[in-house]
């Protein structure tokens, strides 16, 4: 029997081998045949590298990697224990990842959990628990790229946002329950006394343990994110050629003529069937496929598949993930049955929330994009200056203030 189990197991090994080796074999041939294609597909992947996603990454991993360097994951850690374990059943310091990739979008989270694995300040099972969570689509990306690019509706991105998050919000508390009775990792900080002081004194702790002078910390900054933007630029260039030859040899169309027609057999439209398809290769084209479905969908099946695909994140962000999670003991798989899960959350909440974001955010927003602020009423007119000069000054010295008050308590508690 043990026998039988080991033979069954180097054959499909060897199955998984030659499949892989035939779809390689494939992909070069139709590059070879196809050249002008390839090429121009090249182009676009690196155009949308170097103009979009290299400017608004990689201030994000520089100043990431120096927060990590410095001691503030530790503060953060120490910070917002009391929060993350009860709800995530993860450490404090993956508030600092949760923050940092929904505000930068993906593969952010991933790259952040990999480097705390890496710290030992999260366990295995704590870092597939934190990945299924906070890598996900950024704002930037749902509103800018999405509802003012593709849809020309700014309402349409707070619809996106508002089920994305909240769908990803459920997934971490569904994830919690992932290998319930694996071990924790350790408290960074513990002991008696208020929580800010011992935020502040781990802070500390941290930035001497690392021990590197300012000049080292900001290189290796530097070194490790542009590593990092171009790995990201390669797999975005390598999926962009590897859609646009299955697109010329028509390997998608008979998958999206499939899909369409289950789509049309449940009363939807057929046209999204495309967008689907694109969607689970690569996450802009397929949000843009079904933006442009012909056919004039209605909105609601439009925005129900696209916060699906949104939430699927494509393959090519499947890749960016692995790549990153390989350099750990982090499995895969779980990210990937998370993202099928914020899928089909995000599918469901779209149809089950349509009436009341119908009612409430496309009538209450339905204005151009650029809507001039002096054609708005008085007191959105209030808040906007207050929004652009009490806050920030209000942050800034609340900001300046802290830090002073954190120099004074971190003096006085030196090891």
């Amino acid at each position: 029997m043990r026998r039988k189990r080991v033979h069954l197991r180097i054959h499909r090994s060897h199955t998984v081998t030659l499949l892989l080796s035939s779809c390689a074999c494939f992909l070069a041939a139709t590059v070879i045949v196809f050249p002008e294609a390839a090429f121009e597909a090249s182009l676009q992947g690196l155009a949308i590298w170097w103009e979009v996603l290299l400017p608004a990454q990689l201030p994000f991993f520089v100043l990431s990697e120096l927060l990590l360097g410095l001691g503030v994951v530790h503060f953060l850690g120490v910070l917002f224990e009391p929060l993350m374990r009860p709800l995530f059943r993860v450490p404090g310091s993956g508030s600092f990842v949760l923050a940092v990739g929904l505000t930068s979008g993906n593969p952010m989270g991933a790259k952040l959990t990999s480097r705390l694995r890496e710290q030992g300040l999260i366990s295995r099972t704590e870092g597939e628990r934190l990945v299924s969570f906070s890598s996900t689509a950024g704002p930037l990306f749902m509103f800018g790229t999405v509802a003012v690019g593709f849809f020309h509706n700014a309402a349409v991105g707070i619809i996106l946002a508002a089920i994305h998050y909240a769908s990803n919000f459920m997934v971490g508390i569904l994830m919690r329950f992932h290998e319930p009775h694996s071990p924790s990792s350790p408290s960074i900080e513990s002991g008696q006394g208020f929580l800010l002081t011992r935020a502040l004194r781990a802070m500390h702790r941290a930035r001497l343990r690392d021990g590197r002078a300012l000049g080292q910390l900001l290189s290796d900054a530097v070194i490790s994110s542009i590593q990092t933007c171009l790995m990201i630029g390669g797999f975005l260039v390598f999926f962009s050629v590897t859609l646009r030859v299955l697109s010329i040899v028509h390997v998608t169309e008979p998958l999206a003529a499939g899909l369409g027609r289950l789509l049309a057999h449940i009363g939807w439209p057929a046209s999204l069937g495309e967008g689907v398809v694109h969607g689970l290769l690569e996450i802009t084209l397929g949000a843009k496929t079904i933006a442009e479905a012909g056919g004039h969908p209605s909105l609601i099946f439009q925005l129900a598949v696209l916060n699906a695909v949104i939430a699927w994140s494509g393959l090519s962000i499947h890749a960016q993930v692995a790549s990153l999670l390989s350099q750990t003991d982090i499995r895969y798989l779980p990210y990937m049955m998370a993202r099928i899960l914020h899928a089909a959350l995000s599918f469901v909440l779209t149809l089950l929330l349509w009436d009341i974001l119908e009612q409430h955010v496309l009538g209450w927003l339905s204005m151009p994009v650029f809507f001039p602020i002096t054609h708005a009423s008085p007191w959105v007119q209030w808040w906007m200056f207050w929004a652009a000069t009490t806050g920030i000054l209000l942050t800034l010295l609340l900001f300046l203030g802290g830090c002073a008050w954190a120099i004074h308590r971190v003096r006085g508690n030196r090891p």
